[in-house]
């Protein structure tokens, strides 16, 4: 059974959706500050969505591009992970942006869920529907920060 598009991917899971070795996926966490799986209880990691789209837009720039990390890199860093994405799915920024957008508060929905559940045999219901809203906002605030240092 196929995972849905907005569901995290186990490094195994995203090295074969990107035809790449899983050692391949670590080296380059070392190499693009960008890249920032979760990583659960014994290092397992996990890919969101935007990771695995950013992941294909690196492949592309290095493989298809030829680019050098270094070239990688300074493109991460003039025009941001959004670009770099872009490149990977072959559409302009504004083509992709709703795709990102949409990766992204899928992750963060995923996150909030989690977050809520940790905590939730302590809280009533009305704690956890707080929680819920102030995760939701918090990560917002983040998705703004984000976007102000990629300008």
């Amino acid at each position: 059974m196929d995972k849905s598009p907005d569901a995290f991917r186990t490094i195994s899971e995203a090295a074969e959706e990107l035809d790449l070795p899983q050692h391949v996926l670590r080296f380059w966490e070392t190499r693009f500050a960008n890249i920032k799986p979760l990583k659960r209880g014994g290092g397992r990691r996990y890919y969101r969505p935007e990771d695995v789209m950013l992941l294909r837009g690196i492949r592309h720039l290095l493989y298809d591009q030829g680019f050098t990390i270094k070239g990688v890199q300074r493109i991460l860093k003039d025009q941001g992970p959004r670009y770099v994405i872009a490149v990977g799915e072959g559409k302009g920024l504004d083509e992709i942006l709703p795709m990102i957008e949409e990766a992204e508060a899928a992750s963060d929905e995923a996150e909030i869920e989690e977050a809520v559940m940790l905590a939730s045999p302590a809280l009533d219901q009305e704690s956890r529907d707080k929680l819920s809203e102030v995760l939701r906002e918090l990560l917002e605030c983040k998705r703004i920060l984000e976007r102000a240092r990629e300008h």
